[in-house]
């Protein structure tokens, strides 16, 4: 089963046992200090989930669906450089940025109870 979830102004397609890198999440600042980093977080914001041709798509979200997940740890991604440069007139201005994330895990997918089909809509 495949979800389309919503968090940190981004989408993400994700299945069960999936690792991805999402936005920093306050829960993911305790869960760094604990050993085993084990907090769990509810994604509510489903989009859509199913699998194959029983897609379920909400507007704008499905009622009563969410996503459970695993904090696995925090961190940093890798540098992003930034030059801005005027040619001919003396001006170069360097900057970098590392954007915090969250290491999270999928651990299941449950199903909206009042959920309207996609072959319906």
């Amino acid at each position: 089963m495949e979800a389309v979830i919503e968090t940190g102004g981004k989408q993400y397609r994700v299945r069960e046992g999936m690792l991805i890198h999402v936005e920093r999440l306050p829960a993911a600042l305790r869960a760094a200090g604990v050993a085993g980093g084990e907090e769990e977080v509810v994604f509510d914001r489903v989009l859509a989930h199913g699998n194959g041709a029983a897609v379920v798509m909400g507007r704008p979200y499905v009622a009563g669906a969410c996503v459970r997940a695993v904090v696995q740890g925090a961190g940093r991604e890798r540098k992003v450089h930034i030059l801005k440069m005027r040619r001919r007139k003396h001006y170069m201005k360097r900057q970098g940025h590392r954007q915090h994330y969250t290491a999270v895990r999928i651990v299941a997918i449950e199903q909206g109870q009042t959920a309207v089909a996609s072959s319906a809509v």
